[in-house]
């Protein structure tokens, strides 16, 4: 588990709710039901609306890498990339289909099935590297969704201000009515620019990077897959996928 994610969710949100405390102020205020409904309600059909069914639920269900993110050791890959390497000097390369089976990334897997069955290393690059973008475009597409959702929150908070100050005019014959609406008016703004600056803006940059991350593992392989098909030296391998690693 990212420790580092419900940390920072939970420091954010004590912070905020704390300052509103030491300000003489109650963290009951902050809770509006209204003003729940108007910016997060707002906000999903917003995003719905920007992205196809099937985008939208990929991106919520993408949410669960802020807590588990795929695993990420580049130095463990080199490891099994020179060990694939020194079975191909000692007994060929088709001498690395016993190892096709215990591979659990079907990346992994179909790579190292092409360089089995004898593709060139230029192909084997290529068709690769086609893989590698659809699968960035694809996970990009749904990290947009929560940098959309981020970008309509405080405009929907704004929204639900003005509403709420509609309300208050509507009723400035009737006191009693007037706290009810300017609460709404400006928790909805809270919700809003909260929301987006301390939950979604950050989940989608956190996604993003993960991305990456494993864009990077997914191009050591092809390097490493690759110099394999060429003969090239272990060490050398491992002098050239060292470099990946920052």
């Amino acid at each position: 588990m990212d420790i580092a994610s419900p940390l920072g969710i939970l420091l954010s949100i004590v912070a905020i709710l704390g300052g509103q405390v030491l300000e003489g102020g109650h963290v009951g205020s902050l809770l509006q039901f209204t003003a729940l409904l108007i910016v997060f309600g707002g906000t999903m059909g917003a995003t719905l609306l920007q992205h196809s069914p099937s985008v939208f639920w990929r991106g919520v269900k993408m949410l669960k890498w802020i807590f588990y993110p795929p695993p990420v050791s580049q130095q463990q890959l080199i490891e099994q990339v020179i060990a694939w390497s020194h079975n191909a000097r000692k007994g060929g390369l088709l001498s690395l289909e016993a190892v096709i089976d215990d591979l659990s990334d079907p990346f992994a897997k179909r790579g190292v099935q092409m360089l089995v069955d004898g593709a060139e290393p230029d192909y084997l690059r290529t068709a690769l590297e086609v893989e590698i973008s659809a699968y960035e475009e694809h996970h990009l597409a749904c990290a947009k969704v929560w940098m959309a959702a981020g970008g309509y929150a405080p405009t929907i908070g704004i929204l639900g201000a003005v509403m709420g100050l509609i309300h208050v005019m509507e009723n400035l014959t009737e006191p009693a009515k007037l706290g009810a609406g300017i609460a709404v008016a400006f928790v909805a703004t809270i919700y809003g620019v909260g929301s987006a600056n301390i939950l979604l803006i950050p989940i989608a940059s956190k996604l993003k990077s993960i991305v990456a991350q494993q864009v990077v593992m997914r191009e050591m392989l092809i390097e490493g897959l690759v110099s394999i098909a060429n003969g090239e030296n272990p060490r050398m391998i491992e002098s050239k996928l060292q470099g990946f690693i920052v």
